[in-house]
C-alpha cells in the first residue's frame, strides 16, 4: 500500500481558512528585539547627527538582520556580508535608475530574479528577494539625484554593517550553538527512530532521521573553518558521523524485523541529546538500565555502538583519535546544477523576474502615485514557494495590508518627528518579526505601516488621510493581482509535468555512481569528490524541490502525487545509502556481470519512468557488505509499478 504524502490531504480545509491559520511556533523574542534594534539604531544615530533622512536611508540597511537564521556563525557572517553588498548595490542602482522608468522596471525584475535564483540554488533560508527589491524600490522613490549615489549606498552599507554586528554578538556567548542544536536534534530523532523499529511508523521515522542527518552534515560543513577548528566542533562532527553509523546499522539489521528494540536504548540516546546542551559536559550519561539479561547479537552490537557515542561525547578531545573529513560541493557546482531548463529554481526565477518587470511597467505607464509599491506588492505575493502558498500570501496580504495602511495613515497623520519615528520603527519591526512565524498576514499588519513610515516620513507631500490610504491600497492591490495572475498562468502544472524527466535523470545519475563505487577506479580515486556524486546530489535536490512545488499546484493532481511520493522517497533513500558508501575506503569490486545487471536494472527503471510505464521486475545482484542498497533498488522497482487505475 502506498504512503500518502502529507502535502496531499484528502480533506483539506478551505484556502481562506488555511491562509488565516495561526501556527503554534514559539515567539522568537530575542530575534524580534534584535531586528527592531537593527532597524531603529541607524535612525537614532542619524538623529543624533541631526539628519533624519540619512538615518532612514541607513535604516534600509538594517533590513539585513531579517536574513538572520539559526545557522553557524561562520556561515552567518559570510551570508550577511553578501546581503549587505546586495542591499548596497540595490540602493546604488535605484539612485542611478530613478530618472528612467524603463530602466527601473528592467532592473527591479533582474534584482528579483537574481535573488530568487541565488537563494533557491543555495537553499538559503530567509525572505529571499523581497528586501533587495524593497531597498531598490524605496531608493527610486527618493528625490531624483544620481549624484547622491555614493552617499546613499554608503549609508545603506553602514546600516547593514551595524546589523551584522548585532547578528554576530551571540558568537561571544555560544560560538557553536547552531551546530550543537542540529546534532542534538539528530540524536533525539535517532532515539525516536529506534522506538519505531518493528512498528508501522518505521518508514516515517526513517525518513525524518535521514533528513536530519543530511541537514546536520550540511550545517557542520558550512560551519567548518579550517584555520580555527575547535575541540567542540570536532566532537560534534564525530558525534554526527557516529549517529550516521548507528542509523545505517539499524537499517542493515532491523529493517525487516517485527520485534521492537529495548526502550532503554532510545532513552539513553535521548539523555545524550539532552546532555549536549550542558555548557560544561564533564559527566557521563547515566548507564543504560532495564536492558534484557540476554540479547540477540545484533542488539548487543547496537548497544556497543551507542555506548561508543557516549564515550565520544565524554572523552577528552586529545583521546578521540578520528580524522574529520568535511565535504561540501563548490558554489560553482551548485549554481551550474540549478542553471538548467528543468530546474524549478531557474524556472521560478525567470517567471519571477518577468512578472515583476511587467508590474513595474504597468505602474509607470499608468502613473501611479508611488509606482514602486506595485512591483513590491507583486514580489511579496510571489515569494510563496508554491502556487497555493502564493494564494495564501495574497489572502494574508489583503487582510494585513488593509489594516496596516489604516495604521500607517493614522501614524502619519500625527506628523511624527525625530525619536518618535525611531520608536515606531523599533516597535513595528519587533512586532513584525514576532508574528512572522505565526502568520504572514499578522506580520503584514505591522510590516506595511513600517515600510510606509520609512518611505513617507521625509516626503514633502501633504496627503489627506483618505487620499493617502486610497492611493496605497490601489498600488498594493494592483501589484497583488498582477502577481497572482502571473503565477497562475506561468506556473500552473509546470512542476508536475517535469517530474518524470527528472526522476529519469536522477536514477541514471545513481546508476553512474553505482558503477564507479563498485568498480576498480584506482587507488587515488576519491568517490566522495567525484563528478558522479555531485551530479546525483544536484538531481536529488532538484527532484525534492520539484515535488514540493508540484504539491502546491492548482489544480493539484493528487493521484499522481500519491504515486510519486514512495518513488521519490526510495530514490532519496538510495541516494543517502550511495553517498555513505562513497565515504568508505573498503568497497567490494563487483564482477562485470553483476555491474552489467545493476546498470540494466537502473536503465530499465529510468526508461519506464520517462515513458510513464511500469518497469519489468529484474533480479538485483547482491552487494557484499551493502545489503541495504540491493533492498532499496528492489523497493524502487516496486514503487515504480503503476496499478490499473494509473496516476496519469
Amino acid at each position: 500500500m502506498r504512503e500518502t504524502p502529507k502535502s496531499v490531504s484528502p480533506k483539506s480545509p478551505s484556502m481562506i481558512k488555511q491562509a488565516l491559520t495561526v501556527n503554534r511556533k514559539p515567539f522568537p523574542w530575542l530575534k524580534a528585539f534584535c531586528a527592531g534594534l537593527a532597524a531603529a539604531l541607524p535612525v537614532i544615530i542619524g538623529l543624533l547627527f541631526g539628519n533624519l533622512e540619512y538615518g532612514l536611508i541607513a535604516g534600509m540597511g538594517g533590513f539585513t538582520y531579517l536574513y538572520v537564521f539559526n545557522i553557524p556563525y561562520a556561515q552567518r557572517a559570510k551570508k550577511l556580508f553578501f546581503v549587505i553588498l546586495g542591499m548596497t548595490l540595490a540602493s546604488a542602482l535605484g539612485t542611478l535608475a530613478a530618472p528612467y522608468p524603463l530602466a527601473v522596471a528592467i532592473l527591479i525584475g533582474l534584482i528579483g530574479a537574481a535573488s530568487i535564483f541565488i537563494f533557491g540554488a543555495l537553499k538559503i533560508k530567509g525572505p529571499s528577494a523581497i528586501f533587495f527589491v524593497l531597498v531598490f524600490a524605496m531608493t527610486t522613490g527618493k528625490p531624483v539625484d544620481p549624484e547622491l549615489v555614493w552617499l546613499r549606498a554608503g549609508l545603506v552599507f553602514l546600516g547593514g554593517a551595524l546589523s551584522w554586528v548585532v547578528a554576530m554578538i551571540g558568537w561571544f556567548f555560544d560560538p557553536h550553538g547552531p551546530e550543537t542544536g542540529v546534532v542534538k536534534n539528530v540524536y533525539s530523532e535517532l532515539a525516536a527512530f529506534l522506538d519505531t523499529v518493528g512498528t508501522e511508523k518505521y518508514n516515517e521515522a526513517r525518513q525524518k532521521v535521514m533528513s536530519d542527518l543530511k541537514e546536520a552534515e550540511e550545517t557542520l560543513a558550512v560551519g567548518y573553518v579550517p584555520w580555527k577548528n575547535t575541540d567542540i566542533f570536532n566532537r560534534l562532527v564525530i558525534l554526527n558521523v557516529h549517529a550516521n553509523s548507528i542509523f545505517l546499522y539499524v537499517l542493515e539489521n532491523f529493517s525487516k524485523t517485527n520485534v521492537k528494540l529495548p526502550h532503554a536504548l532510545g532513552e539513553f540516546l535521548r539523555e545524550m541529546a539532552r546532555s549536549l546542551d550542558q555548557k560544561n559536559n564533564n559527566e557521563h550519561v547515566s548507564k543504560i538500565s532495564h536492558l534484557p539479561e540476554t540479547m540477540d547479537e545484533s542488539v548487543l552490537q547496537l548497544f556497543k555502538k551507542i555506548t561508543d557515542a557516549d564515550a565520544i561525547m565524554n572523552e577528552p578531545a586529545s583521546k578521540i583519535n578520528q580524522e574529520n573529513r568535511i565535504y561540501k560541493p563548490s558554489t560553482r557546482t551548485i549554481f551550474m546544477g540549478a542553471f538548467d531548463k528543468n530546474s524549478i529554481v531557474f524556472i521560478s526565477a525567470v517567471r519571477f523576474g518577468i512578472v515583476t518587470m511587467f508590474a513595474a511597467m504597468i505602474a509607470y505607464q499608468f502613473e501611479f502615485t508611488r509606482p514602486f509599491w506595485v512591483p513590491l506588492s507583486c514580489v511579496a505575493v510571489m515569494s510563496g514557494f508554491t502556487i497555493v502558498a502564493t494564494y495564501h500570501r495574497a489572502i494574508q496580504r489583503a487582510f494585513g495590508t488593509i489594516l496596516g495602511i489604516l495604521i500607517a495613515s493614522l501614524i502619519l497623520m500625527t506628523h511624527p518627528t525625530g525619536f518618535i519615528i525611531a520608536l515606531f520603527i523599533l516597535l513595528l519591526t519587533f512586532i513584525t518579526e514576532l508574528f512572522i512565524v505565526k502568520n504572514y498576514g499578522l506580520a503584514a499588519l505591522f510590516f506595511t505601516p513600517n515600510a510606509l513610515l520609512m518611505a513617507e516620513s521625509t516626503s514633502h507631500g501633504s496627503f489627506t488621510f483618505s487620499y493617502f490610504a486610497t492611493a496605497r491600497l490601489i498600488d498594493i492591490f494592483t501589484g497583488t493581482i498582477i502577481g497572482l495572475i502571473g503565477v497562475f498562468f506561468a506556473g500552473r502544472r509546470s512542476a508536475s509535468s517535469r517530474l518524470p524527466h527528472l526522476i529519469t535523470k536522477t536514477i541514471r545519475s545513481q546508476a553512474q555512481l553505482l558503477l564507479i563505487l563498485f568498480s576498480d577506479q584506482g587507488n587515488s580515486y576519491n568517490a566522495i569528490k567525484s563528478q558522479e556524486i555531485m551530479k546525483m546530489r544536484t538531481n536529488l535536490n532538484n527532484l525534492k524541490t520539484l515535488y514540493d512545488t508540484a504539491a502546491g499546484e492548482i489544480p493539484i493532481n493528487k493521484k499522481a502525487l500519491e504515486y510519486y511520493w514512495p518513488v521519490i522517497f526510495s530514490i532519496e533513500h538510495l541516494g543517502y545509502l550511495l553517498e555513505n558508501c562513497s565515504k568508505s575506503e573498503y568497497r567490494p569490486i563487483l564482477s562485470h556481470n553483476k555491474l552489467s545487471q545493476l546498470l540494466y536494472v537502473c536503465e530499465t527503471m529510468a526508461n519506464a519512468a520517462n515513458r510513464k510505464l511500469s518497469p519489468s521486475i529484474k533480479d538485483v545482484p547482491e552487494i557484499d557488505g551493502y545489503p541495504s542498497i540491493q533492498i532499496e533498488i528492489i523497493t524502487l522497482q516496486k514503487s515504480l509499478q503503476i496499478d490499473d487505475r494509473g496516476p496519469f
